[in-house]
């Protein structure tokens, strides 16, 4: 729930809890946290990759950040291999050479930038008992080469034909830049926990000459147009808000709730890997589902709708939703129609894993915080895990790019992985 819609006694106490969170969290970072933030500006500023492609880097950095720092720990089972490794190493030294020997491996050029950090990084650790740098070091490059290893030849950047379709209902290029999907094999990546991808499937979109369909059809063609006169500043400020790359976005609230809640090293790795793992078989669910259903946009339905056999919707030619060039962004690239089919929402398929991660990590869905968009410039605020999905939901239709049954179907799609990752994955050793 965003704070501008709070008011009285309510307003009062959320900005009290959020004044608590900000005055008892110190500034401070421990080295998981801080090569996240490493990760994100090397896998989203400088590689540039687009969402679906980014969680899978994100889930390989954490995921060998993780069993390096675990492997010192031995409090949870490991995610793929348990290096050797002592109670005494340290964790810090196993956690950046980790992070820093996945990142090289997916970005060679970008050692250069990487070196750096790292050397810094190592500096500030101390080897205390004798040796015990040196032993973190050792489990952090077994942790990575273990993560290489394990995802090499997994389907990434794998040969991919989308199907344009022509017929009511299946998905073509949309105006109005007609762009190709950057990444169509997503959905073929082997996933990191489930079985197979498949077992992610949705129900798919409500046929075109249903009620269900009109009744979503109708409400995006009116909240989600560029002219809307329903939807509020604050809904269109919503919209923009979760436009900005989803795993940026999310990657910077998990820093923030590794700070505020004061996890230590152990739990911050632990943190960052079931979130990112979560999520990126989110992502190759939602990309398999897409080219299963390949059904079209709204924008595309909206226009063509005398060909939909639906007598309660109607058709607009020139109808233009609020993600259109028009509107203003504090970043760039301007506002389109993502370029990929539009069942399931990729947004919420990714916020359905993380939120249902972030439930079972902390045990409750009542967590406030924060979190900023450098698509629109604006910090929202909300109370509850759950209060930022169903915004995401919401601003999707605002957005005027997906029907709400999209939406609903990726986040039940992604909380299925999460409720899969928390029964299987990274469990306390008793």
């Amino acid at each position: 729930m965003n704070i501008h819609r709070i008011h009285g006694a309510g307003l009062f106490a959320a900005l009290t809890a959020l004044f608590a969170l900000t005055v008892s969290a110190p500034a401070r970072a421990d080295t998981v946290t801080d090569w996240n933030g490493i990760a994100s500006t090397a896998i989203v500023a400088n590689a540039g990759q687009p969402p679906p492609v980014a969680v899978l880097s994100f889930a390989m950095v954490q995921g060998a950040v993780y069993d390096a720092v675990n492997a010192i720990d031995r409090g949870h089972r490991p995610y793929l291999a348990e290096p050797a490794a002592g109670p005494s190493d340290s964790k810090d030294a196993a956690a950046a050479t980790a992070a820093f020997r996945v990142l090289v491996g997916l970005f060679p050029l970008q050692q250069s930038t990487l070196q750096p950090l790292y050397d810094t990084s190592l500096a500030a650790v101390q080897d205390t008992p004798r040796g015990a740098k040196a032993a973190g070091i050792a489990a952090g490059e077994a942790a990575a080469a273990a993560m290489l290893a394990a995802r090499a030849n997994d389907g990434r950047f794998g040969p991919f034909t989308p199907v344009n379709g022509t017929t009511p209902g299946v998905w073509r290029p949309t105006p109005p830049l007609f762009a190709p999907d950057p990444a169509p094999w997503v959905g073929n990546v082997r996933p990191f926990l489930v079985p197979d991808a498949a077992m992610l499937r949705t129900d798919g979109p409500n046929a075109l000459t249903s009620r269900a369909y009109a009744k979503d059809f109708n409400e995006i063609k009116k909240i989600g147009s560029l002219s809307s006169t329903t939807r509020t500043p604050d809904e269109t400020n919503a919209a923009i808000f979760w436009q900005d790359h989803a795993f940026g976005l999310w990657n910077r609230v998990f820093r923030t709730l590794a700070t505020s809640r004061h996890l230590d090293i152990v739990d911050s790795a632990r943190l960052f890997a079931t979130v990112n793992l979560a999520a990126a078989d989110a992502a190759i669910g939602c990309w398999n589902d897409k080219y299963h259903w390949n059904s079209w946009r709204p924008i595309t339905a909206i226009r063509e709708a005398a060909s939909d056999g639906n007598r309660a919707t109607r058709a607009d030619p020139t109808w233009t939703p609020l993600f259109d060039p028009a509107t203003p962004v504090a970043t760039p690239p301007a506002l389109v129609t993502p370029p990929f089919p539009e069942h399931p929402s990729g947004h919420n398929c990714a916020g359905g894993a993380i939120v249902g991660t972030l439930q079972y990590f902390f045990g409750t869905d009542r967590i406030a915080f924060s979190a900023s968009s450098n698509k629109s410039g604006t910090t929202r605020t909300f109370r509850h895990f759950s209060d930022a999905l169903q915004e995401n939901i919401d601003a999707r239709v605002w957005a005027g790019i997906h029907f709400r049954t999209a939406d609903l179907q990726g986040a039940r799609l992604g909380n299925k992985v999460a409720r899969y990752l928390h029964r299987h994955y990274l469990q306390p050793v008793h």
